[in-house]
């Protein structure tokens, strides 16, 4: 569980730091609600535990801009004696609870780990939502899922293949909550997301002072996952400096956090995942083979959508009612144009790409109708001008060249903002521009 602890007091944030990383959480610090608003928009937080009174921005200021930002961060607010109605007031507002801070700590650890409970509970629900994805006609498909059963029953390392918007991370969970480590945490990273150094700082940790910035200890994820699953997701983005370092944990099993020459014991489950041709990369000479087999005893390979046609019209259904709950819609009907589209589209994008459209679908709705009016123009006439194609190529050709296409015509609309782009298409800034001078696209 991920937790971000706003003081003023830095001897106080450092000492609940303390206690909090020692029994498990990955615990950050931020010394005001300025700081601490920059930190939640790049780290997904669980909890903040937040100081009531503070210069410039006090604890209920930053509780009411938390809770716009995402409402599902839970907040208690720290207070003293003479500020518990402040505090009481403070929930009524949205905080979980508050803790004065003369009592002793276990009263608040109780709180943090019934937080915890909740956010368990929470994420077994989302993942019965989620089953129905996994419930499929296609035999293709089944085969995935048994094979992803199997191999949870193991302490295997897993690699997870299968183009953007299949469902790697949806298998990856699955996998997870199958397995042994079923009540530890698992930890989702987008490798692509990182610079190298980042990367390795995110994954390793650091100690004070080990470069410039690195104003306190950082525990990594391999430290912190502690006995859960650590999800590398586009392993195959890695570079190949930091790929040596994960074949060395791999191997012995222990780490050394940047800065430091201790050696950590670390015990966690492991589960890669990238879209990319690992063979095409290991002959470029951009991913050891040596990794590469270590990090794929048992592999996965999970079929696009255009290869499980028989499981579109369920999904269709799944995505049109979780979008109607999602955005509080009634829908009563479904334009006959709009099911034949649905119905017939080769989605590139895949399951993202189809849980994407039919939202929009679900927005734009008037009346409880789905109008065949609001469907991506773009995409429905790429649908007809297939219709037209006389000359046949071969079809991964075709893939680059709509993919080239779609991109471009994204960017002209962003008015080639690679960063706004790449929010559009739901894959990293890093992931995009390798995509624009694969491509050649000015």
């Amino acid at each position: 569980m991920n937790i971000l602890v706003v003081d003023d007091e830095i001897e106080y944030r450092q000492v609940l730091k303390i206690i909090l990383d020692k029994r498990g959480y990955d615990t950050d610090t931020a010394a005001n609600g300025e700081e601490a608003l920059r930190m939640i928009k790049k780290k997904n937080y669980d909890l903040i535990l937040t100081d009531l009174l503070m210069d410039k921005m006090d604890g209920v200021e930053l509780l009411k801009r938390v809770k716009k930002i995402n409402e599902n961060i839970q907040v208690i607010i720290i207070t003293g004696y003479g500020t518990i109605e402040n505090a009481v007031e403070a929930i009524k507002k949205g905080a979980y609870n508050y803790f004065v801070k003369s009592h002793a700590p276990g009263i608040l650890l109780k709180d943090i780990k019934k937080i915890k409970e909740m956010l368990l509970s929470k994420k077994k629900d989302k993942h019965l939502n989620e089953g129905f994805i996994l419930d499929s006609k296609s035999e293709k498909f089944k085969e995935c899922i048994h094979i992803a059963k199997k191999a949870a029953d193991s302490n295997a390392n897993i690699l997870i293949l299968g183009e953007s918007g299949v469902g790697k991370e949806v298998i990856a969970n699955y996998i997870h909550v199958c397995s042994s480590r079923e009540k530890e945490k698992f930890m989702p990273i987008n490798c692509s997301a990182f610079a190298e150094s980042l990367l390795e700082s995110e994954l390793f940790g650091h100690e004070k002072g080990a470069f410039t910035g690195a104003i306190e200890r950082r525990i990594g994820k391999l430290e912190s996952v502690k006995g859960g699953t650590l999800f590398l997701d586009e392993v195959g983005d890695i570079s190949l400096n930091t790929q040596v370092k994960l074949l060395r944990v791999l191997e012995n099993r222990r780490i050394e956090r940047i800065g430091s020459n201790n050696s950590i014991d670390v015990n966690f489950g492991l589960i890669s995942a990238t879209n990319k041709n690992i063979s095409d990369e290991i002959f470029r000479g951009s991913f050891r083979e040596d990794f590469f087999y270590r990090i794929s005893t048992i592999t996965i390979e999970i079929p696009p959508l255009r290869e499980r046609r028989e499981d579109i019209i369920n999904l269709i259904d799944f995505f049109l009612n979780k979008s109607k709950l999602k955005y509080n819609k009634e829908i009563d009907h479904v334009e006959d144009g709009v099911m034949n589209f649905l119905r017939d589209y080769h989605y590139p994008g895949n399951i993202r790409e189809l849980k994407n459209i039919i939202e929009m679908l679900v927005v734009l709705s008037e009346g409880g109708y789905v109008l065949e009016k609001y469907l991506p123009k773009d995409k429905n006439e790429n649908r007809h001008s297939l219709q037209k194609i006389n000359i046949i190529k071969p079809l991964k050709e075709m893939r680059n060249e709509i993919e080239a296409e779609y991109i471009k015509k994204v960017l002209d609309i962003c008015e080639n903002n690679i960063s706004k782009a790449a929010r559009e298409l739901k894959i990293s800034r890093r992931q995009l521009f390798n995509k624009v001078t694969e491509y050649n696209l000015k």
